[in-house]
């Protein structure tokens, strides 16, 4: 029975332990070893299992912290609150401006200075004030993020969209099915539309006042409105400098730490970080970014707990008997199981090559077009960055929005960013496979 999988059963204690408050790190523990025992393993075979899989997103936690060394650095240089400022004399009281800033300095972060997630904590706390002021429900600012984050690397194969498309490329090709790069981004553009969809709706929606204390945050930073002259300096453009060296080497090595590695390594040579400052640097980055980091380490973890228990092959098997060949019904359960797989686990990336392996041999019997099935692949993994409470799509914005106690992760940006992106992915993730 299908809800008796132990990938179901496990799916539902995260997201219920989540619902509840529990904090991620724990849900997502007591979630894997839920999953172990339902399959059938002991306590300490499960946590073997659990233990040896966190390896899986050493790469992305190492990225991380070195990426949050990096905005660490951006922050000490000034040019954060130089940012925040200016943003703050564009935006005129207007939430809506504010909203396509937020947009866009996500996007950049993605592709031109590939900083990820890393700005958020820098960013946006200095910016809580004055969206205070503007009564801005926040969670508008995760649904920005949400987009900002996630549509470009669906869509555009730049910095992290091209890793994305890569890993999809090598996966449906590994799974039997030789496919080129240009098929994906051909493709994908319909994700994007859904996804623009739901930011629509979703700001409209949370467009009305919502009051907030003001509380001043330790890293709230400088107030914006001390009326000191904004001035550029040289260290300022060198920061810059070393984000665009981060995406060069990113791109020319396929490695993200190693761009990250590049870009302090450049700024220490050019002083904007004195040798003495190193180590306060790299705690920086901890403390920025750790958290998240150890998050996507656990999360990891709990993917091979369930890949090992076998239970994705089964629940496949066991839904796909019930299909009676009909496509429609195809790509809804695929979708669907994708959805179950992902959320739990947290990442699109990550995900990528346990849905190829099962979706291109199944999508094949259906007689879905090559088009149909990389779609189907990419909306299934890309579900799991938004919505889920391990994910950095969600972690990232509650990084700086709750940095005065004031946003909740659940319900003020996974749930939000549920609702307006994964159900809108699920609709076109099951209907526009059928005219590929």
């Amino acid at each position: 029975m299908i809800l008796l999988n132990p990938v179901v059963i496990s799916v539902l204690v995260l997201a219920i332990l989540c619902l509840l408050k529990l904090p991620v790190f724990a849900a997502l523990i007591i979630a894997a070893l839920t999953a172990g025992l339902s399959a059938g393993h002991g306590f300490a075979d499960t946590m073997v299992t659990f233990v040896g899989g966190m390896g899986g997103n050493a790469n992305t936690a190492l990225s991380y912290v070195l990426l949050g060394a990096l905005a660490y650095t951006i922050n000490k240089t000034g040019a954060a609150d130089i940012l925040a400022r200016k943003i703050g004399t564009m935006i005129k009281g207007n939430k809506f401006i504010l909203c396509i800033i937020i947009i866009l300095v996500s996007m950049a972060s993605g592709t031109i200075i590939p900083v990820h997630i890393a700005f958020i904590p820098i960013l946006i706390p200095p910016l809580l004030s004055l969206m205070n002021k503007m009564k801005m429900d926040r969670r508008m600012a995760a649904i920005c993020f949400g987009f900002g984050l996630k549509a470009p690397y669906i869509t555009i194969p730049i910095a992290y969209g091209a890793i994305f498309h890569g890993v999809i490329k090598d996966s449906v090709n590994a799974a039997g099915l030789a496919i080129e790069s240009d098929l994906i981004w051909k493709t994908n553009w319909m994700a994007g539309i859904a996804m623009f969809v739901g930011l629509i709706l979703g700001l409209l929606y949370y467009s009305r006042d919502r009051n907030y204390e003001d509380v001043k945050s330790h890293a709230a930073g400088d107030d914006l409105d001390n009326g000191e002259p904004i001035v550029v300096e040289t260290k300022h453009w060198l920061t810059l400098v070393a984000g665009i060296i981060a995406l060069v080497v990113q791109l020319l090595t396929d490695s993200l730490p190693l761009g990250a590695l590049a870009s302090l390594t450049f700024l220490v040579i050019t002083r904007v970080i004195r040798w003495g400052e190193i180590e306060e640097v790299i705690n920086g980055g901890i403390g920025l970014m750790g958290f998240i980091a150890f998050v996507m380490l656990i999360a990891s973890g709990y993917a091979n707990v369930i890949i090992e228990s076998g239970a994705v092959e089964s629940l496949v098997e066991a839904a796909f008997s019930v299909l009676g060949g009909s496509k429609l019904a195809g790509s809804f359960v695929m979708i669907l199981l994708g959805l179950l797989i992902t959320m739990g686990i947290g990442t699109s990336f990550g995900t990528v090559p346990v849905i190829a392996a099962i979706y291109v041999p199944l999508a094949l019997k259906l007689g879905f077009s090559p088009a149909a099935i990389v779609f189907m692949v990419a909306v299934a993994a890309a579900l799991g960055d938004a919505g889920s409470p391990a994910s950095d799509t969600t972690l990232g914005p509650t990084s700086g929005l709750n940095a005065d106690g004031q946003h909740d992760h659940i319900w003020d940006t996974c749930v939000p960013q549920f609702i307006f992106y994964d159900i809108p992915l699920m609709i076109v993730g099951t209907i526009w496979p059928l005219f590929l």
